[in-house]
């Protein structure tokens, strides 16, 4: 079956955080919403006809969750990733940023260190400060176009005791898909001295151009001993509403402390959609996904391609993975709010301005390509339009 990627959807007036929100985020209700990163196609019909079925029930009171769940859970990471987990290692989170919290507060102290790579996706901050842990940078080094880790600088942090470390793997927003040398100096710099890793792989399933995803925990005993694992369906099948993630966590006691925090705070009951949605989406999804890798590897194409030509002084980082691109605007040698306000009044975009990623992110912007091509054209186009004016 072919699936359509094609058709502009209007997603105006059902509450979407992404079009309905654009005139109090951007002051501007007309700017072309590209930041946030769900996507512009609808569910797969597998999905929805799965969650239709269910609603042909009356009732939708409380849930729990089969062992159907976890299997389909299992299934898919050795499907898609070769990485053979037992049930047992299955938790549930709301989300991936409830399930970073929930970690910081389970496995760390207050004054505790925690260790990120900036720029990186911006939740990862509040998670550590929100809760009295001093938040450590281990900013990525740019080489060329290439994002890399500053190994020397990571292990330096680690000398001076770090309680956790998050892993954004694959890495958003620069694009990396970490190679397995990368990974493994990194995890025998986490066993050496003892590190906790909270590895945020939500995007392990959107690896373009032949790359391929390394689940962290996958390289070893002693590297998953010391890791918790965050994945869920949401970015793969445009299903972030649905608030359904899961932790994976080969070590039991990792797993059995995660479990008392979730309990502490109340948050493991289950989303009768949710449960639905990704038990389809991971037991029939394997078709869909390949066509959605090609039309995003199309659209990196067609985007980078277009600016390029027009507009060769804007980089655009290399994309090994997921559907975001993070574009470097230095050549307009403006600061980050008048950047920023270009974007948004001049070229008519609403992007993520670069300085919430941290260190490394300013002057820089992320765009989301997850769009019909004609719509990320258009983004293109008004970016060059408002250059050449400028």
């Amino acid at each position: 079956m072919k699936y359509d990627f094609d058709t502009v959807i209007d997603r105006t007036a059902t509450n979407s955080v992404k079009y309905d929100l654009r005139e109090h985020l951007f002051g501007n209700k007309e700017v072309l919403p590209m930041w946030v990163a769900d996507m512009d196609f609808p569910v797969a019909d597998f999905i929805l006809d799965a969650m239709k079925e269910r609603l042909e029930h009356p009732i939708l009171g409380y849930t729990f969750r089969s062992g159907s769940f976890s299997e389909s859970v299992t299934s898919w990471l050795e499907r898609r990733h070769k990485w053979n987990v037992s049930t047992h290692a299955i938790g549930f989170s709301p989300g991936i940023v409830p399930a970073l919290n929930m970690c910081v507060l389970e496995f760390s102290e207050p004054g505790d260190r925690v260790v990120v790579q900036p720029p990186v996706y911006f939740p990862f901050f509040s998670a550590i400060s929100n809760h009295d842990r001093e938040l450590v940078y281990n900013q990525l080094v740019k080489k060329e176009d290439r994002y890399e880790m500053d190994f020397d600088h990571l292990e330096a942090l680690f000398k001076r005791g770090v309680k956790l470390f998050f892993l954004c793997n694959p890495h958003n927003p620069v694009g990396r898909a970490w190679s397995m040398a990368e990974l493994q100096e990194l995890s025998r710099l986490c066993v050496k001295y003892r590190v906790m890793v909270i590895s945020d792989e939500i995007h392990s399933d959107l690896l373009l151009f032949e790359h391929r995803h390394i689940p962290f925990a996958s390289l070893g005993e002693d590297v998953a001993d010391l890791t918790l694992t965050c994945m869920a369906p949401s970015k793969t099948f445009n299903l972030a509403g649905l608030y359904t993630s899961v932790i994976i966590a080969t070590n039991p006691q990792l797993k059995k402390r995660y479990e008392k925090i979730l309990d502490v705070v109340h948050v493991g009951g289950d989303n009768i959609l949710g449960q639905v949605a990704l038990e389809a989406a991971y037991t029939h999804g394997d078709e869909w996904l390949d066509q959605l890798l090609v039309y995003l590897e199309k659209n990196f194409m067609a985007f980078s391609s277009f600016l390029k030509d027009e507009l060769p002084e804007l980089h655009i980082s290399p994309l090994e993975a997921t559907y975001l691109t993070w574009l470097d605007f230095s050549f307009l040698q403006l600061d980050d709010k008048r950047l920023n306000n270009f974007i948004i009044k001049k070229a008519g975009l609403g992007l993520n301005d670069g300085p919430m990623f941290g260190p490394g992110g300013s002057k820089h912007q992320r765009l989301n390509l997850a769009a019909p091509k004609k719509i990320l054209m258009e983004a293109a186009g008004r970016l060059v339009a408002a250059v050449q004016k400028a």
